[in-house]
């Protein structure tokens, strides 16, 4: 199937899990297709998906990722040992583990095409991993806490893993908790991999945004922290807005 068969194959049995999609209509506008798709899949419950469907959606999706372009970290050049600053996409960076920034659901976000990475690490690793991540929540049996971590594969993303975790969330000033339950993030994450021997860990900026989060502060939270406890394990901070780019910048330079 072409890319745009595979597309609407997908769009057609989303819409018949849900009788109330029964009357709507598979738009012919190729942006609008993409935007229908991932709308459906981001409000998708965690629950499995037939061979079929699994099939075309990761051919599909490994494509769309093929086209915006792979980077891997062997084509980075460390901004100091052991330490790389990126600015991209990070569902295109192919490492060891890419670290998302969660909510205490951890099940991804359910508002469609929302602009959060953790919306978009979950549309393109596929369906496959809210329902991985609904598993280990079942089994926890409670939210997830701040400053902790959780490890599934990453399916269609070029990455092996995805690390899972719950950054404090900011209301009003910064506090001494926010501070070290950050911190905790990075520790966390960095202990996971080193448990899973994973060599090289792809931090997003965790707690800022929707969070938060002062992003110089936690820009300073973050390196600080990875300095002090990456031990052989190689980072990446990626950055995908200009300012966070510049903050990493200074203080890694």
């Amino acid at each position: 199937m072409t890319q745009r068969e595979k597309r609407e194959f997908l769009i057609k049995k989303l819409l018949g899990e849900e009788p109330r999609y029964k009357n709507l209509n598979i738009p012919r506008d190729e942006a609008e297709q993409k935007r229908l798709l991932r709308s459906l899949m981001n409000v998708r419950p965690p629950r499995p998906a037939d061979e079929d469907f699994l099939t075309a959606q990761d051919g599909y999706l490994r494509e769309e990722t093929a086209r915006k372009g792979v980077t891997d970290i062997t084509e980075l050049a460390p901004i100091e040992p052991g330490i790389y600053l990126w600015q991209g996409d990070i569902t295109t960076l192919k490492c060891g583990a890419v670290v998302n920034a969660a909510n205490s659901q951890m099940l991804g976000c359910f508002a469609p095409c929302h602009g959060c990475i953790d919306n978009a690490i979950h549309t393109y690793a596929g369906v496959q991993l809210r329902l991985a991540c609904a598993e280990i929540m079942a089994k926890q049996g409670h939210e997830e806490p701040a400053g902790q971590a959780k490890l599934t594969p990453a399916y269609n993303l070029p990455c092996d893993y995805v690390i899972h975790t719950v950054g404090p969330i900011i209301y009003g000033g910064v506090t001494e908790k926010d501070r070290e339950l950050l911190a905790s993030c990075y520790r966390s994450c960095l202990e996971l991999a080193r448990q899973n021997e994973i060599k090289s860990v792809a931090f997003c900026c965790i707690s800022t945004g929707e969070f938060h989060f002062p992003n110089e502060e936690a820009a300073k939270i973050a390196a600080d922290t990875v300095r002090q406890y990456r031990g052989n394990t190689e980072v990446i901070f990626n950055v995908f807005k200009d300012v966070d780019y510049e903050i990493y910048r200074e203080l890694l330079g």
